[in-house]
């Protein structure tokens, strides 16, 4: 079930809050600690990178960094708007309210993943630098400008003494636009996914948290419940994530 380029990454899980204001921030923190006790239970390990608490409680945004074996596989499965319903902890008349907060999960990138560049796509020239540099500058070719033919990508260098020197710098701001232009298509290709969370409001959810006026915690997309909420929230999540994975596999076949 594991067949994306990305599953046994580490991941970054989002949260926001969404319609619902206080409610809605208090939902993130309860979202928060439901993942939390899911990385805890998992034998994984996370590390927060940005928070952003509530104006009167609760949390607006966070974003951690989770690490583990198919973290991201498991994960991906989240990505979407969570809906919740319960009486008001905030509310003096005890109102049912209605919650929304929205995750969000990106792998993350292993440093190691190399740009590979096919010599046979590059048009390599030399020219004089230009540049102040004495007699050898002006006198030789030293300069190098690549173009990248199937991008269009041009670079160049003239700033070291030898050809091969500037070659070498060149090929390297070459590696980083391609990296640059591959992760743009790779979040444009991941957008996908995200664009499943839609609005964070009404008609976008994928998962339903009921506690009121009785409990069910029902996946919208595989059909997958159970009434034991609390367990749920305490990270028991493993059976919707599988449920998630088999309904991926079978939509695909």
């Amino acid at each position: 079930m594991f067949d994306e380029p990305h599953d046994h990454c580490n991941a970054y899980l989002s949260i926001y809050a969404g319609a619902g204001g206080t409610e809605s921030c208090d939902w993130v923190s309860m979202l928060f600690r439901m993942y939390s006790r899911w990385v805890e239970k998992s034998g994984c390990t996370f590390s927060l990178i940005d928070i952003l608490p509530g104006e009167e409680a609760g949390i607006k945004r966070v974003t951690v960094l989770i690490k583990g074996d198919y973290v991201y596989g498991y994960l991906k499965s989240e990505i979407g708007v969570h809906r919740l319903v319960r009486i008001s902890p905030f509310d003096a008349n005890a109102r049912r309210h209605t919650s929304f907060a929205a995750v969000d999960v990106l792998p993350e990138i292993e440093e190691e993943e190399e740009i590979e560049i096919n010599e046979n796509e590059l048009r390599v020239d030399t020219y004089r630098a230009s540049g102040a540099g004495g007699q050898h500058v002006n006198k030789t070719s030293s300069a190098v400008r690549i173009t990248h033919l199937p991008t269009g990508i041009v670079v160049q260098c003239q700033s070291e003494r030898s050809q091969h020197q500037n070659r070498r710098v060149a090929l390297s701001m070459l590696k980083a636009k391609m990296c640059q232009i591959k992760e743009k298509a790779r979040e444009k290709e991941l957008s996908a996914a995200y664009n499943e969370k839609g609005e964070i409001a009404w008609g976008h959810q994928i998962r339903s948290y009921v506690l009121q006026p009785y409990s069910l915690v029902k996946d919208l997309r595989t059909g997958r419940e159970t009434g034991n909420t609390q367990a749920v929230l305490d990270g028991e999540i493993d059976e919707f994530m599988e449920a998630y994975l088999k309904w991926k596999m079978a939509k695909t076949n």
